[in-house]
C-alpha cells in the first residue's frame, strides 16, 4: 500500500494504492471502479487490471478504508490493506493459489467433461442409466470447477450488474438444472408426449472451455511483475563497507549516504557513488546497452546494478536505496507496466447487453406462450424458456478469443517466437512504429575484430605472436576481443621481459628488449611512435565506420592496426527493408554515441537515430510517440531497455538478451533474427482476423438461432425448434469456431 495525504481546513483527503484480489479480466476492474466511483467521500478512484491494483482518493472523514473493502467484497473481490512488503507478500501468495486452483479445476473438469461428452455424442441410448451417469459426473464439474461463475453471477444479480460469468452461470445453471428434472422425473414430459431431453454435456463442457481460456489469461497475468522482481534482484543482499577504518559486512538496508563501499572483483555496485580509489572496469550494460565494459578511475562516477570487473575499487555512496538509478528504472518499469491501455474483451463487453437481453426474450417468450400458446401451454413455455437460454449459451463466444490464441500461440512457438502475453497478439497487427536498440538488437551486441591490417612486407606472424603475449595480460575488454580473435587463427603465445598496463591508453612491453606499445593514438603520440601516412589514412577510414583503433608498434614505429567493433547482424538490412515495405515507421536509441549511431543506422537503412540516450530516455520517447497517436512497437535486449519495452504497447526482446528484458516485453524472438519481427506482426493480424471471423460467426449464430428458439416461426410455419436441437445448434457453433481457429495453423506468415 502507497500513501499520500492531502489536506486542508477543511478535509483531509488520503491517496491510498491497494492491491486487489480476485480480478479476473478487464471488465472486472471496470465492475470494480464504477461500484466505487459514486459512494460518497470518494473522490477519484483508478483501478489498474494489468497491475491487480486500485488507487483510491478518499475523505477519511466520511468513508474508511474499512468500508471501502466491505463495498469491494459484495461484488465478489478484496483488497489488501496493511504494511506494504507484507501485503504484496499475501498477494503474491494469494495469486499463486489462485493458479494452482484454477488449475486443477481445468483438469478435474476436463477429466469428468470429456465421458460427459462422449457419452452425449456418441453412445447416446447405447447404456443403460447414462442419464444418472452424467448426471454423477456433471456434479461435481457444476458444483466444483464451475462455482465461482456461480457464486459472482449471484453478488452481481444483488447489484442488477451482468458480465461473462453471469452468461456462464446461467445457460450452464439452467441446462443442469432442466436435464437434472428429466433426469429425476422424465415421465413428465413423457405424458405429454415430449421427449425428455438432456444437456448435461452442454453445461459440463461450457464451463471447461471457459475455465481453459481463464487459465492460460491468469498464466500470463501472473508473470507481470516478474521483470520488477528480476530488477530488485540486481541489488545486493550484502556490501562491504568501510566503518571506524575496518571492512564490514553490512545488508543493502543498512547502507548510509556519504559512507565508503568497498566493491571486489564480480561485485554488484549497490549504490550511485564516486570513485575514491582504485582502477577497473564496470560492466554498465544495463544502463548504456553497449557491450565494452567502461574504465574508472578517482572520479569517475558509479552506478546501482551495473557490475565490476576484474579490479579493486572504494566508493563514496552518493545516493542510495528509492534515490539510485536503478531504482528509478525500476519505479519506470512499473508505472509503464501499469499505465498499459485496459483491454476489455469484446465477449465481456457485449454480454452487460447481451445477458439482460437473453433473460428478457426468455421470459417475454415464456409470458407470451403461457398465456397465448396452444395446451398444454405451461410446458410449452418452459420449453421455450429452457431453448432460448440454452442456445444462447456463450461457448462460441467465449470461445472465439481463446481458440484463435491460444493457436496463434502456438504457431509463434513452432517459429520461434515465443508470446508471453496473449495481448500483443492483439495489438502488433497495428503496430505503425518501430523502435530498435542498436546494441544487441541490430548489431551483435559484443566487440570483435573486424579488421587486421599490417605495414607492407612485415612478418606478420611473430607479430600476431608478439600482439598475443601482450594483450593476453591485459585486462581491458578490447585486448579480450583481440586475444579471442588471435586465438582463432590458432596464434601460439609467446613470453614478455616486461608488461605494464597505461591506465585509459594500452599497454607496454620489453619484447627481446625492444619497446613495444599497444593501445590508442594517444598512446602513440606522447612516446613519440611514427605512423606512417597510409595507416593514419586507413586508421581514420576505419574510425569513420565507429570502429575502435588499436595501435600495435614495434620500437619506434607502428607496425599495425587493428579495428574492433560491433557487428551489424546479417539480416538485419533485408529485415528492416521488409518492415518499413509493411508501412512501419522505424527509429533506433542508443546509449552510444552520435557518430557511431550514425554510421549504423546508414549502414542498415534507419532514417531515424537517437544517440546518447539513457533508459528512462528511451521510455519517454516511446512514450511520446504513443501521445502522438502511433502504435508502438519495441524491441530491445538489455535491463536498460526494460522501461521502454514496458512502456510499448508491443515490447519484443531478443533471445539473446537479458531475463528482464524477456520479463518486460510481450514477446521473446528465440534467435534474434530481425525478420522475425514481421513475422510477429503478420501473425497477429491472422489471429485477428481469426477472432473477428469467430466473433461474427458466433454473434450470427445468436441473432439468427434465439428469435427461432423463442418461437417466432411458429405462427407463419408451426415450427417449434426442439431443446435437444438448439443443444446440437450450440455444439456445432462452438465447433465451428475451434475449427476455424485451428485453420490458422496451417497459414503462412512469411
Amino acid at each position: 500500500m502507497e500513501k499520500a495525504i492531502i489536506s486542508n481546513d477543511t478535509i483531509s483527503t488520503v491517496n491510498e494504492s491497494y492491491k486487489v484480489t480476485g480480478m479476473t479480466c478487464a471488465a472486472c476492474a471496470i465492475s470494480v471502479e464504477s461500484y466505487l466511483k459514486p459512494l460518497e467521500g470518494i473522490a477519484k478512484v483508478s483501478v489498474n487490471y494489468p497491475d491487480q491494483s486500485v488507487t483510491i482518493a478518499h475523505d477519511s472523514s466520511l468513508i474508511s478504508i474499512e468500508t471501502i473493502r466491505e463495498k469491494v467484497n459484495e461484488i465478489g473481490y478484496d483488497i489488501l490493506t496493511g504494511d506494504a512488503k507484507e501485503t504484496e507478500k499475501e498477494f503474491e501468495e494469494i495469486e499463486v493459489k489462485r493458479l494452482s486452483t484454477l488449475k486443477s479445476k481445468l483438469i478435474f473438469a476436463a477429466v469428468f467433461s470429456i465421458p460427459v461428452f462422449v457419452i452425449a455424442m456418441f453412445l447416446k441410448g447405447k447404456l443403460p442409466f447414462e442419464n444418472w451417469i452424467m448426471l454423477i459426473l456433471s456434479i461435481p464439474v457444476i458444483f466444483w470447477s464451475g462455482s465461482e461463475f456461480f457464486v459472482i453471477a449471484w453478488k452481481r444479480f444483488k447489484h442488477f450488474s451482468a458480465n461473462m460469468d453471469t452468461l456462464v452461470a446461467l445457460s450452464t445453471g439452467v441446462a443442469f438444472l432442466f436435464s437434472l428434472f428429466n433426469t429425476v422425473n422424465p415421465q413428465y414430459f413423457l405424458s405429454k408426449g415430449l421427449t425428455p431431453h438432456v444437456y448435461y454435456e452442454s453445461a459440463v463442457m461450457i464451463i471447461t472451455f471457459i475455465l481453459l481460456g481463464r487459465y492460460f489469461e491468469e498464466k500470463a497475468k501472473s508473470k507481470t511483475s516478474s521483470a520488477i522482481k528480476k530488477l530488485m534482484g540486481l541489488k545486493p543482499k550484502q556490501v562491504t563497507a568501510i566503518r571506524n577504518g575496518e571492512e564490514v559486512i553490512i545488508s543493502y538496508d543498512e547502507i548510509l549516504k556519504g559512507e565508503m563501499i568497498v566493491l571486489k572483483p564480480g561485485d554488484r555496485v549497490a549504490v550511485d557513488g564516486k570513485v575514491k580509489r582504485g582502477v577497473s572496469f564496470i560492466d554498465e550494460s544495463m544502463i548504456t546497452g553497449e557491450p565494452i565494459p567502461v574504465e574508472k578511475t578517482k572520479g569517475s562516477k558509479v552506478f546501482a546494478g551495473t557490475i565490476n570487473q576484474k579490479g579493486s575499487l572504494k566508493i563514496i555512496a552518493t545516493e542510495i536505496g528509492n534515490n539510485t538509478l536503478l531504482s528509478h528504472i525500476i519505479q519506470l518499469v512499473k508505472q509503464a507496466q501499469s499505465s498499459k491501455p485496459k483491454i476489455q474483451k469484446l465477449a465481456d463487453k457485449v454480454a452487460g447487453i447481451f445477458v439482460p437481453v437473453v433473460i428478457l426474450i426468455s421470459l417475454t417468450a415464456f409470458g407470451i406462450w403461457y398465456f397465448l400458446g396452444p395446451n398444454p401451454s405451461f410446458t410449452y413455455a418452459i420449453l421455450i424458456l429452457i431453448t432460448v437460454l440454452i442456445i444462447a449459451c456463450p461457448c462460441a463466444l467465449g470461445l472465439a478469443t481463446p481458440t484463435a490464441l491460444m493457436v496463434g500461440i502456438g504457431k509463434g512457438a513452432e517459429q520461434g517466437i515465443l508470446i508471453k502475453d496473449a495481448q500483443v497478439l492483439e495489438t502488433a497487427y497495428k503496430v505503425d512504429t518501430l523502435i530498435l536498440d542498436k546494441t544487441g538488437t541490430i548489431t551483435e551486441g559484443k566487440p570483435e575484430v573486424t579488421d587486421v591490417i599490417w605495414e607492407e612486407n612485415v612478418d606478420a606472424s611473430l607479430f600476431e605472436k608478439k600482439l598475443a603475449a601482450i594483450e593476453s595480460q591485459s585486462e581491458h575488454p578490447i585486448a579480450e576481443s583481440i586475444v579471442n580473435y588471435l586465438k582463432q587463427l590458432k596464434t601460439e603465445v609467446i613470453s614478455t621481459d616486461s608488461f605494464e598496463s597505461i591506465t585509459g591508453k594500452g599497454a607496454k612491453s620489453i619484447i627481446d628488449n625492444i619497446e613495444h606499445f599497444v593501445g590508442n593514438e594517444s598512446l602513440m603520440k606522447e612516446n613519440h611512435i611514427e605512423i606512417s601516412n597510409e595507416l593514419s589514412q586507413k586508421a581514420a577510414n576505419l574510425k569513420a565506420e565507429a570502429k575502435t583503433v588499436v595501435y600495435f608498434s614495434v620500437g619506434a614505429k607502428v607496425e599495425g592496426i587493428i579495428a574492433v567493433a560491433d557487428k551489424v547482424k546479417e539480416s538485419a538490412i533485408s529485415a528492416l527493408q521488409n518492415i518499413q515495405q509493411m508501412g512501419i515507421e522505424v527509429y533506433m536509441l542508443t546509449g552510444d554515441n552520435e557518430q557511431t549511431a550514425k554510421v549504423i543506422s546508414d549502414q542498415v537503412g534507419i532514417k531515424h537515430f537517437k544517440a546518447n540516450l539513457m533508459p528512462a530516455d528511451k521510455g519517454n520517447f516511446v512514450k511520446e510517440l504513443q501521445q502522438q497517436g502511433k502504435v508502438v512497437a519495441m524491441a530491445g535486449d538489455g535491463i536498460n531497455d526494460s522501461h521502454a519495452l514496458a512502456q510499448a504497447d508491443v515490447g519484443i526482446a531478443m533471445g539473446s538478451g537479458t531475463d528482464i528484458a524477456m520479463e518486460s516485453a510481450g514477446i521473446t524472438l528465440m534467435n534474434s533474427d530481425l525478420s522475425q519481427i514481421s513475422k510477429a506482426i503478420m501473425l497477429s493480424k491472422l489471429t485477428m482476423k481469426t477472432i473477428k471471423q469467430n466473433l461474427f460467426w458466433a454473434f450470427i449464430y445468436n441473432t439468427i438461432a434465439i428469435p427461432i428458439a423463442a418461437g417466432v416461426l411458429y405462427p407463419a410455419f408451426g415450427f417449434l425448434l426442439n431443446p435437444m436441437v438448439a443443444g446440437a445448434a450450440m455444439s456445432m457453433s462452438s465447433i465451428s469456431v475451434v475449427s476455424n481457429s485451428l485453420r490458422l495453423k496451417k497459414r503462412s506468415i512469411n
